[in-house]
């Protein structure tokens, strides 16, 4: 049993070692403060070498996600001291089916930085970064329900409007959070209705840039995140949490 287990592994068995904890971490299994195991059980119950082990425990390190205590152990951190904007925390956060909380918190990050995103667009987009926006949002209207490309034309959508800022930060920010965007829409355009009732939101967004509105492309895309939060909560069964968008 041991070594089909090792068959089915990545190449990288460090990195799956990294996986494996990683999500036990982010969803509570190993709950912050909390001493996870030796190397010695770990690496047993996981069948994996001491080496792959540490390896592992470096990238977990790097994320923020755990300490290491001379004597004591390896302890999970606080989660204030988490790297949320790290491709692989955000992964695992949605793999192991995020909290409310969780997505009040991201939406909340996302009202700070798209609304006024898309008011620097309005003013700052060249014609050619307007077309982007434009293509990408006809790309939605295109996109088949039930296929990947509902999620990816939504992406390019908002990548587009980060690009027409014309800001490096924000261009940069928007890399970062691109997997989170990834696991927000998979769960609020999960539906047909929640994909199709967007589009208007997302179309009156591009006319407020288009127009070079910057006060009404913000408030389009307050309003788009909005009702975006709440069809997320509701197909969580959490529409009774309370969400400041």
């Amino acid at each position: 049993m041991a070594k089909q287990v090792r068959e089915n592994r990545p190449r990288s068995v460090h990195a799956w070692v990294a996986y494996e904890l990683g999500t036990r971490i982010v969803s509570g299994f190993y709950a912050p403060g909390e001493y996870i195991p030796n190397e010695a059980t770990i690496g047993g119950e996981l069948n994996v070498s001491r080496t792959a082990l540490r390896e592992a425990f470096k990238i977990l390190t790097a994320k923020g996600l755990i300490e290491s205590r001379p004597k004591l152990g390896t302890r999970v951190r606080p989660k204030d001291c988490w790297n949320m904007f790290d491709s692989d925390v955000l992964k695992w956060s949605f793999e192991s089916t995020p909290s409310p909380e969780f997505l009040r918190s991201l939406f909340e990050v996302r009202e700070i930085i798209e609304p006024n995103s898309a008011a620097l667009a309005a003013k700052r987009a060249t014609p050619e970064q307007i077309a982007d926006i434009e293509k990408a949002y006809l790309a939605m209207e295109e996109a088949q329900v039930g296929t990947e490309d509902v999620i990816l034309t939504d992406i390019d959508f908002h990548m587009a409007i980060l690009r027409a800022t014309n800001n490096e930060f924000m261009m940069s920010l928007g890399q970062s959070i691109k997997t989170a965007l990834m696991g927000l829409f998979r769960i609020s355009s999960a539906e047909e209705s929640g994909f199709v009732a967007s589009l208007p939101g997302h179309k009156a967004v591009y006319h407020g840039i288009r127009d070079r509105d910057a006060d009404r492309a913000r408030f389009e895309m307050k309003s788009l995140l909005s009702k975006s939060v709440h069809r997320a909560l509701d197909t969580l069964g959490e529409s009774g949490v309370d969400v400041a968008v």
